[in-house]
């Protein structure tokens, strides 16, 4: 940077906006600037992005630049480059973005030529989860292309994507934005248009960055872009009826699904092609390097789109928008997935209240073995404990001792005038129970003596013993 003759207003040395001192330039194009910058205070290193001043004199395009500050601002995906905050220096309007270190995917592909097919189909797939949170919040880019493809290093040396230049996206605008493009405003790159946008820009939707993501994939697998021609009337209508030269005869190898992909992307009808970014990268994921399963998740889970094996929340229905698209990122986006943790929370609350009920049953059946029931004996009426019963020990057998003999079965008859009545026999056992003793019988007047008694017990047939009396 010189002085005095400078197109920018920008020198080697300057603080802009009190703190961030200028310290190389990083690239310059024919409306902006970007530079290097150190935080004074904090010793962070930024990128400031400058409008040239011959644009800031055009209010539409100052517009723009302050609509790609704030859609950039509220995408806080890892894969787009941060802003971090704006303002104005000597009349010129700039952002402070985050400094990113390496380069984008055009200087990638002139200095490396045609990229491996999981290579190539990994970046896509890491610009996909940038443009899935762009589209949840009702942003299309509209001008994606390698140049806009930051390939950046990780803390852990490993490259990755970061989605630039959101200068021209199509955001909801409301007041001074609400005519700010108009229907014959040619933007972005015309070889990455779809052909919605190079008919009327007011009429593109989500599908005219399907359209971008093709065209960039297929330079990618190939260095050549899928329609060219010498002059822009002619590319044009090339892009409007013609259909690109199929992949495979350019680059021999390319797995037929992944060009089906590809052509499928390159629909001249966007209704033709996937419906959101989410189909397109599940489409691309059988291509993809192992890791790349977790970005097409986190792009279901931010576009609300739930994967085939998750049910779908009916809470609330999808709204259609522009072009027929059938997701609403408002009524869909995870942060309002609430009542799936009320459900799982209900889930969990049933299958406790379960586990208790199965417990009381089986403490309730164990107890009943030991619970309290009638006791045999009947005269009495009593309660007892009834516990497991014992083995089965057979009845003893009648003891000789207490059997009675010949003579008290049959006493002898009597010289007396009255004879004494014979002694009654064991009382019959019956299935209700043991029958009672017979109480003994009067004893016969004598004139001599009185009877002589004694008691006897006898065992019935359920082994249980009996007492009764037995006079002569």
């Amino acid at each position: 940077m010189t002085d005095g003759g400078s197109k920018h207003p920008i020198r080697m040395g300057d603080v802009v906006g009190g703190k961030y001192r200028v310290d190389r330039v990083l690239g310059e194009g024919g409306m902006g600037i970007v530079v290097a910058a150190t935080h004074e205070h904090l010793g962070q290193r930024v990128a400031l992005k400058f409008l040239l001043p011959a644009m800031a004199e055009n209010v539409e395009i100052v517009q723009r630049f302050l609509r790609e500050a704030r859609a950039a601002a509220r995408i806080q995906s890892e894969h787009v480059a941060r802003v971090l905050d704006v303002g104005t220096h000597e009349g010129s309007p700039y952002m402070v973005m985050e400094y990113l270190e390496g380069g984008d995917v055009a200087r990638v592909l002139a200095e490396r030529g045609e990229l491996p097919v999981g290579e190539a189909v990994g970046y896509v797939l890491e610009a996909c989860e940038a443009i899935a949170e762009a589209h949840a919040l009702g942003i299309v880019h509209r001008d994606l292309k390698p140049a806009n493809l930051f390939l950046a290093q990780r803390p852990t040396g490993k490259p990755m994507i970061k989605v630039l230049d959101f200068g021209i996206s199509k955001a909801p605008a409301t007041g001074p934005e609400a005519n700010l493009t108009h229907a014959s405003a040619l933007m972005g790159s015309p070889s990455y248009m779809s052909p919605e946008q190079l008919v009327s820009a007011t009429s593109v939707d989500h599908r005219a960055d399907i359209w971008g993501l093709g065209v960039v994939l297929y330079e990618m697998l190939t260095r050549l872009l899928p329609f060219s021609a010498e002059s822009m009337p002619e590319l044009v209508g090339t892009i409007l009826q013609q259909t690109a030269e199929p992949i495979s005869s350019v680059r021999p190898g390319v797995p037929v699904g992944l060009e089906r992909v590809i052509d499928r992307c390159l629909e001249k009808e966007p209704s033709r092609r996937f419906a959101n970014v989410a189909e397109f990268a599940r489409a691309l994921l059988p291509f993809a390097p192992t890791r790349s399963e977790q970005s097409v998740e986190r792009i279901e889970h931010v576009l609300g789109l739930a994967p085939a094996t998750t049910p779908i929340s009916m809470s609330a229905p999808a709204t259609s928008g522009p072009g027929g698209s059938t997701f609403s990122p408002s009524t869909s986006h995870p942060l309002r997935s609430g009542g799936r943790k009320l459900l799982l929370s209900g889930v969990l609350v049933g299958l406790l209240t379960a586990a208790l009920v199965v417990g009381a049953v089986l403490v309730s059946e164990r107890s009943r073995h030991a619970a309290i029931a009638p006791s045999s004996d009947s005269a009495t009426g009593s309660l007892a404990v009834v516990s497991p019963p014992p083995p089965a020990v057979p009845p003893p057998a009648p003891s000789l001792a207490l059997a009675p003999t010949a003579s008290e079965q049959a006493p002898p008859a009597s010289t007396s005038e009255h004879p004494v009545a014979p002694a009654p026999k064991s009382p019959a056992t019956s299935s209700r129970g043991p029958a009672r003793p017979a109480s003994a019988p009067p004893a016969a007047p004598s004139s001599t003596a009185a009877p002589e008694c004694r008691t006897v017990s006898y065992f019935d047939t359920d082994g249980i013993k009996h007492f009764k009396q037995e006079c002569r």
